[in-house]
């Protein structure tokens, strides 16, 4: 048995998972989820049925990880501890990992639904305010750095660079040059590129049937 299970559907945030996987060089398995009937291994793990879902198998028992963000830190504290933060980079580290993962997430999903709020002082009750008050402050979070980090990539750029990559694919993040720049150099990481050929691949292979 590998040391990770990853219930994934390429479809999905489990890429990210799975870019993680391979920036920590980790031994996994894949389960690949139908969205139609999901395995009864994935909901006894998870009741939600949510992908990605990491299962991590140590010293005899079975650790579940969930939620994309909590995924790639896992990963680097357990596999990758290089690819951590250091003392001095704790706090763009999670601040910047935990801003894409909330007020960004929001952002992004209450614009795609519909959802609105005009009033300042309702937005204020928000946790990102408004779209484009979240997206200035990310652009300037990241104008002054090529990764989350400064000039050194750790697994927070994983997550928050899978938010910028995959924005810019779907426009769910404006076409600003910080973003455009930060993704150019995350695309040209190996295991991005390892993991995400292995994705295209099972997709292809789903729509042809």
């Amino acid at each position: 048995m590998a040391d990770y299970t990853l219930f994934t559907n390429p479809m999905s945030r489990g890429q990210i998972a799975r870019w993680a996987l391979h920036e920590a060089a980790a031994d996994y398995d894949t389960e690949l989820v139908d969205w139609q009937d999901k395995p009864q291994a994935l909901l006894d793990v998870n009741p939600m049925g949510k992908v990605p879902t990491l299962v991590h198998h140590h010293l005899g028992h079975d650790h579940v990880i969930t939620e994309c963000a909590a995924i790639c830190h896992y990963l680097g504290a357990m596999q990758a501890p290089e690819l951590g933060p250091k003392a001095e980079e704790m706090a763009d580290y999670f601040r910047l990992l935990f801003f894409a993962a909330g007020p960004i997430e929001q952002a992004v999903v209450s614009r795609s639904m519909g959802w609105s709020v005009d009033d300042p002082q309702k937005q204020g009750m928000l946790g990102f305010g408004s779209y484009e008050k979240a997206m200035d402050a990310f652009e300037t979070l990241l104008s002054d750095r090529d990764y989350v980090c400064g000039e050194r990539f750790t697994m927070a750029d994983v997550y928050v660079g899978s938010q910028v990559d995959w924005g810019l694919s779907f426009g769910s993040i404006p076409k600003r040059q910080v973003f455009e720049d930060y993704a150019g150099r995350l695309r040209e990481r190996p295991a991005y590129m390892t993991a995400k050929a292995i994705d295209m691949k099972l997709i292809e292979e789903v729509q042809n049937g």
